[in-house]
C-alpha cells in the first residue's frame, strides 16, 4: 500500500513521469479507439494497416508545419559562437579575415543585431574572463559584421558563407559615484588597449528534428499505402474472377472432374 502511494505521488510531482504517463495513455486512448473502430468493420489486419497509414499521414502533414514555420520539437537555435578575445591589435587575431576591418560593415546602433552580438561578447567578458572585466568596467564602441550570405541557393539556405561579427570595446574611466546621485555615463579611456571579441555565426538546428519527423513519415505513410493500394488491387481481381483459384475451389474441381471421369 504505501509502495502504491508512493508511485503515485512520484508521478503527481515528477514532471518526467507525469509527461510519460500523458503521453502513454493519449496513445493507448486515441490510438487505440481509432484502431478499435477501424477493426470492428474491416478486421484486424485491415484496420492495423489503415490506421498505421493515418497516423502517418497526420505526423507528416504536422511535421510539414513545423518544419515550414520552425515551430514544435526545434533543435538548438541560431547563437554567436565565440572564436577569440584579442587585446590591443586585432591584426593579431588568428582569423585573417578579422586583420582588416574597414572591409566590414559596421552596425548601427539602432540595429537589433548589433544589440544581440554585443550580448554575446557581454556573456564572455563578464563570464570568461576571469573577473578581469565586471559590469561597467567597459562600453561597446563599434560592432562589425561580415559573411552569411547563401549564394543562388537563399531558397533553400543550404549553403552559406562563414558569418562572423567582431565587438570592439574599451575600458572605461573610473569616475567617482557622489552619494545620492545617478552614477555618471561610463566614458572610455583611450589611454587603455580596446578589447576585441570575434565571434562566428552557428546557425543551429532549429528545423532539423521536425524535417526528420516530416521525412520519416512520408516514407512510412508512401509504403503503407501501397501495401493497402496492392491489396485492393488483389481483391478486386479476386471479385472480378480474374485472380487464381483459391485451393478450396481447385479441390472443388478436382472431385468435380473424378466424379464425371
Amino acid at each position: 500500500m504505501i509502495s502504491a502511494i508512493t508511485n503515485v505521488y512520484a508521478i503527481g510531482w515528477e514532471p518526467e513521469l507525469r509527461g510519460i504517463t500523458t503521453i502513454a495513455l493519449a496513445v493507448a486512448l486515441l490510438c487505440g479507439s481509432v484502431y478499435l473502430v477501424l477493426s470492428t468493420d474491416l478486421g484486424a489486419r485491415l484496420g492495423l494497416l489503415v490506421a498505421l497509414a493515418g497516423l502517418a499521414g497526420w505526423m507528416m502533414l504536422m511535421g510539414g508545419v513545423w518544419w515550414l514555420y520552425g515551430i514544435g520539437l526545434r533543435g538548438t537555435d541560431p547563437t554567436w559562437q565565440v572564436e577569440q578575445v584579442v587585446f590591443g591589435d586585432v591584426s593579431q587575431a588568428e582569423l585573417e579575415v578579422a586583420h582588416d576591418l574597414s572591409t566590414w560593415t559596421r552596425l548601427p546602433e539602432d540595429d537589433p543585431g548589433r544589440g544581440q552580438t554585443a550580448t554575446a561578447a557581454d556573456e564572455v567578458l563578464l563570464n570568461e574572463s576571469d573577473g578581469r572585466f565586471v559590469a561597467g568596467d567597459y562600453v561597446t564602441t563599434a560592432v562589425y559584421d561580415t559573411g552569411g550570405d547563401t549564394g543562388p541557393w537563399w531558397l533553400l539556405n543550404i549553403f552559406h558563407d562563414p558569418h562572423y561579427a567582431v565587438v570592439d570595446v574599451q575600458p572605461t574611466i573610473k569616475q567617482e559615484t557622489e552619494p545620492g546621485r545617478a552614477p555618471p555615463a561610463a566614458q572610455p579611456d583611450p589611454n587603455q588597449d580596446p578589447v576585441f571579441v570575434i565571434l562566428v555565426r552557428d546557425l543551429g538546428d532549429r528545423r532539423f528534428p521536425a524535417a526528420m519527423i516530416t521525412l520519416s513519415s512520408a516514407a512510412i505513410f508512401g509504403v503503407l499505402c501501397n501495401i493497402l493500394h496492392r491489396r485492393e488491387k488483389i481483391v478486386r481481381r479476386h471479385i472480378s474472377g480474374e485472380g487464381e483459384p483459391r485451393p478450396v475451389e481447385e479441390q472443388q474441381d478436382r472431385v468435380t472432374a473424378g466424379a464425371s471421369s
